[in-house]
This record gives structure tokens, sequence and C-alpha cells, in this order.
């Protein structure tokens, strides 16, 4: 963990938390790019309208100088299923309350996951959640299924399972109206790479996971249009030294974004340092979070899957009541962050995986970074990266902003 820097006297009292400040000042700053050290961001209206080194100018404003801690853009969580002790898919109440309970953990911007299910209730779902992006909650929905291998379908309920047929694949792009940001599929499923090119054409970002797919069948849907892996080395075929798989293939595309669960349960600490390194600035953190992140152990629902959370990891509760295959996870993207860093990861390199680099992914030009004409969502850690105070929009989440350098 990365050494403390000794607190710095207060440039001036801290404004009330429901106001929004004018400046805030840490003496480590992470601008979605690189950690850098003591800087200071300048907020108006919702937006970062000044950014600077060392110790800002009373030009902007009043000073909140959060002393020892890192500023960094909020968390950018492209694959959430849930939180808070809710389901996206039970509504847009369900939603928003995810996404708030996301937001006091420092996501500030949110895509939805839905699981599998039949396409009738996928488009009843999508429909539901769809003006959510515009007001602003969700950056979008991700469809994670139907479109899944059956022989990799981890917490996804098979007999819901299909081929992209072109009449759905049509019904649930036009339920999104324009907020379906994502879609995971199988590759080698029939009529798969037809579904590519029609979803790309749409303005989909396309996923390849819980597949089973060749490497070559993964190159051509990569050629297709396919430009983000889900979740990399959970739910599909694992690398053989003749077959190399989907891994390999999407690692070593440089098109590609890289999506990786970081939470101690779903990779071992050399595979996280292995796909940092070889991912580089295309690494992603996404929590895959269900219902149950922010609570304790429960029974708890994804999908129509139920699901029971034992010493914090989720598993499919089976017919005979067993627990089966890992059911996402109850993390959150800035714990991910601290797990990258405990598993050997670079903070910077964490950092960005958890802002710029799923920003980018999903083409949203205003988050994930702290620059100029970027909206003010910020998080506020503390040396060991516990979250201090999160700022969305330019107001602070928690009930207070944190407390000002003595």
């Amino acid at each position: 963990m990365p050494a403390s820097v000794p607190h710095r006297p207060r440039a001036e009292q801290a404004p009330p938390a429901v106001a929004s400040p004018s400046v805030l000042r840490a003496d480590r700053v992470h601008d979605g790019e690189r950690l850098g050290g003591p800087g200071w961001i300048a907020l108006a209206e919702g937006r970062v309208v000044a950014v600077g080194s060392g110790d800002p100018p009373r030009t902007h404003g009043p000073v909140h100088d959060l002393g020892d801690a890192l500023l960094a853009p909020g968390c950018v969580d492209v694959h959430c299923h849930g939180g808070g002790g809710h389901a996206v898919e039970s509504g847009p109440d369900a939603a928003r309350a995810a996404a708030a309970a996301h937001a006091r953990a420092g996501t500030t911007t949110v895509v939805a996951s839905l699981v599998t299910d039949e396409v009738d209730a996928l488009v009843a779902q999508l429909t539901a959640l769809a003006p959510l992006r515009a007001e602003g909650v969700l950056a979008g929905v991700h469809l994670e299924g139907p479109w899944l291998s059956p022989r990799h379908r981890g917490a996804h309920r098979a007999a819901s399972l299909r081929a992209p047929a072109p009449d759905d694949v049509a019904r649930l792009v036009e339920a999104g109206a324009g907020s379906l940001a994502m879609v995971t599929l199988a590759p080698e499923l029939p009529g798969a790479l037809d579904a590519v090119r029609t979803l790309r054409a749409a303005g989909v970002l396309v996923a390849i996971g819980h597949t089973d797919a060749s490497y070559e069948v993964t190159r051509a849907a990569i050629e297709a249009g396919a430009r983000m892996a889900t979740h990399l080395h959970n739910a599909c075929r694992p690398a053989h030294h003749r077959e190399p798989g989907p891994a390999v293939a999407l690692l070593e595309d440089p098109r590609v974004g890289i999506e990786t669960i970081v939470d101690g349960v779903h990779l071992h600490p050399a595979t996280v340092r292995r796909v940092a390194r070889e991912a580089g600035e295309r690494w992603i953190l996404v929590s895959d979070a269900m219902a149950a992140a922010g609570c304790g152990d429960g029974d708890f629902s994804l999908g129509p899957l139920r699901v029971r959370v034992h010493d914090g990891v989720a598993r499919v509760v089976g017919a005979d009541g067993a627990a089966g295959a890992i059911a996402g996870s109850t993390a959150t993207v800035a714990g991910s962050v601290r797990s990258a860093v405990a598993a050997g990861v670079d903070l910077d390199a964490a950092l960005r995986a958890a802002t710029a680099a799923p920003a980018d992914a999903l083409g949203l030009p205003d988050v994930g970074r702290l620059r100029v004409g970027s909206r003010a969502d910020a998080v506020v850690f503390g040396p060991e990266l516990e979250v201090r105070g999160v700022l969305r929009h330019g107001t602070w989440v928690k009930a207070a902003a944190p407390a000002a350098a003595d």
C-alpha cells in the first residue's frame, strides 16, 4: 500500500456537506490517466472547470483541503446486476436504489446488467429501465444473455439460453430505445456473427463471454465488430497450448477491452497481475455485483435464480438446496481497486482500470477523468484506499463531506 503523505494545513473552512465544493485539493490526485502529487480541481454547476498541481489559486472560490487523501475520478462500472439488496431487473425503483448503493461506495457511473431470461421478460425489463439513462441514473443497460453457451453458463438459467435469432435481436434493440449499451454473447452459436454485426450497426458494444468458442471463432467475432471481453477467464473455455481459446484471442487484440472481476474469489492474484500487464490500458475492473453487494450474508435473487451468500461469496442455490456456481460478486469497483493493489498491481493501473478505461470502452467522454469539462464525479480515498467521500454531479453523495485537513 502506498505510504501516506503528512497532513497539510487547511486552506479554508470546508463548505457544508449539502453544498457543492468550489475547489477540492488533495496530497495525491489521479486524473484517470496517471497518479500525481498534490493537486486540485475547481467545480461549478456539476462540472470540472479547472485543474492544477500544487496549491490552488484563491480565484476559484473556497478550498476544501482533503489533506493526505487521494482524489480520483468517480468509478465507472460497466457490469453491475444490483446492490444494497436490490436487483436491477426488478424495475426502475430497484435499479435506482442499487445505483445509489454503489454511488455511496464510490461508483458514480453504472451500467445495469440483466441476466438470461425469456426474451419477452428481457424486453419488459429493458423497456422499464430505458428511461433511467435519460434521467442520468444509469449509463445504459447490458444484456448478459440469453445468447450464451450452455457449457459455460455460470449463473444463468439453462432453459432460457438460445441462439440469437434476428427477430429477437431486433426486438431487444428496439426495446432498449437507445439505452442498450452492451450485449454479451457466445460467438460460436448459430447466427452469432450476424448478431454481432447487427448490434454493432445499432451502436451497441458487443462483448464476448460465457463462451466455448475456439481461438479462430473468437477472432472472427472481433473482426465482425466485438470489442469487449466479459469477465475474462471466468465462464469461458480455458486456454490450452494447442487450442488457445477465447481468452488469448481477446487479450492479444488491441481493439478489445478486457473486463475482470477482482474480488479475491474469481481470479488468482497471479492471473490478475498477468491480465493487468498484458491488457495494459485496455484493462477494466468490473464489480459483476448482484443484489448482495453492500449487504451481509443471506438469500438473494439473480434474475430467475436463487442465490445464497456465505462469507461474502454468492452462489446459485440448486433444487436440492446445495450451493452451486458462483453467482456474480458482492464487490464494488472501489473495493476491486483495493483487491487489485493487494494482488500486486500498481495503484496507477488499478485506478485507470476503474475510471478512464471503462469510460473509454463505452464511449463516455465526460466521466472517468478529472479534466476541464468532465462531470464533477470524484472519489476521496484514504491512505488504505478506503472510501472517505464521494462526489456525484458536484454534490456529496454521503451524509457528510470528508473532513478537511487539520
